[in-house]
């Protein structure tokens, strides 16, 4: 099924009035009044207000707490006026919720306390069940209250990044320990990718059937990989997590950083959107993904530390490159970096919506 199929076979609280929103029908390739715009890590770490409120409470606890994850995934729609909020949590809170020892370390990111390495180690990654993460579904049911005609993207990362933290025991940067058990031993990787794709699966399931309009699937660090190593021993996975959700009729998006070699593949897994990085040009990507997706992106996150000028120029330069998409959800390349002037990416949203409008 893609995004553009009605829903059906499940139940979900989805809000009827973001269903005519522009980036939901830029989401289905429909015309929209204007190319809709949403920022990858824009709830948090550039703007004041989200700093103050998380002062003194740690990543996975703010994560947990209702309210608080209902602020900040609010603070840029109303800071920025973009299209869409993105549910404010952490790739690694669905490992977290079903008992596996991490934590994030301030200026490292996910550390895992024991290492996934062996077939006996799987037995410690049981199904994620609702409530698990009953928190999650009590943000997000205030979050679409608060919302009203604007959507909420649910996300998750993908088995293989989560699978890379696992194995490495936290970030890596050649993710030697995960390439040596994908090539060493494929049965038990092939296992431990189709554990994660259920989990990650129940994490996005929650968020669809308490009201997010559409999910991302993160794929961060699937870049590492050659395309001929994603068909076989990661491809099948993200396809169970996109086919495991396909019957709710929320448009899919499939987003990785590096993957301008994979993002014929990562369409195929199952997206109803392909989001690219900025290293590809949205023209070669769409020629790379083929006909029947949306394209996500991609102005390089670090323009925004350039002048007003060169902001707009290269933005004009993106716009022109989509200009003959089937679909385009104006975003980064990547994530918001932490120091971007907040009022940068306020102008930045005005300044797509003006050219774009029609």
């Amino acid at each position: 099924m893609s995004a553009n199929d009605a829903p059906s076979g499940h139940p979900t609280k989805q809000q009827p009035q973001t269903y005519d929103s522009p980036f939901l029908k830029a989401c289905r390739r429909e015309p929209v009044p204007h190319t809709p715009v949403w920022f990858m890590r824009q709830a948090g770490r550039s703007l004041p207000e989200y700093l103050k409120v998380r002062e003194g409470i740690p990543m996975l606890e703010s994560c947990m707490r209702p309210e608080l994850v209902t602020e900040i995934t609010l603070q840029p729609v109303r800071r920025h006026k973009v299209d869409a909020a993105i549910f404010f949590s952490d790739i690694v809170v669905p490992l977290k919720a079903i008992g596996v020892d991490l934590d994030i370390k301030p200026g490292v990111g996910p550390v895992v306390a024991e290492p996934i390495r062996t077939r006996a180690d799987l037995a410690r990654l049981r199904d994620l069940t609702p409530e698990d993460v009953s928190y999650v579904t009590e943000a997000i049911g205030m979050l679409t209250a608060e919302l009203g005609s604007t959507p909420l993207i649910g996300f998750a990362g993908a088995p293989f990044t989560l699978a890379s933290y696992l194995v490495e025991g936290g970030p890596s940067r050649n993710h030697e320990h995960t390439k040596a058990l994908m090539y060493g031993d494929p049965e038990l990787w092939a296992e431990l990718l189709d554990r994660l794709a259920d989990i990650t699966s129940a994490f996005l399931k929650v968020q669809i059937e308490a009201g997010a309009s559409a999910v991302q699937l993160f794929d961060s660090w699937v870049g590492a990989l050659a395309p001929a190593d994603y068909r076989r021993s990661v491809m099948p996975a993200s396809t169970k997590v996109f086919d495991s959700v396909a019957s709710y009729g929320v448009p899919r998006i499939h987003f990785g950083v590096g993957t301008g070699e994979l993002l014929g593949l990562m369409g195929e897994a199952g997206a109803d959107v392909v989001g690219v990085d900025w290293r590809v040009p949205l023209d070669e990507a769409a020629r790379r993904v083929g006909p029947g997706k949306a394209l996500q992106g991609n102005l390089d996150p670090a323009v925004l530390f350039s002048s007003r000028e060169a902001v707009e120029a290269k933005t004009d330069e993106v716009l022109a490159a989509a200009k003959g998409l089937e679909g385009h959800v104006f975003n980064l390349g990547h994530g918001v970096l932490p120091t971007t002037d907040p009022d940068a990416l306020t102008r930045l949203v005005e300044y797509v919506h003006t050219r774009t409008a029609r």
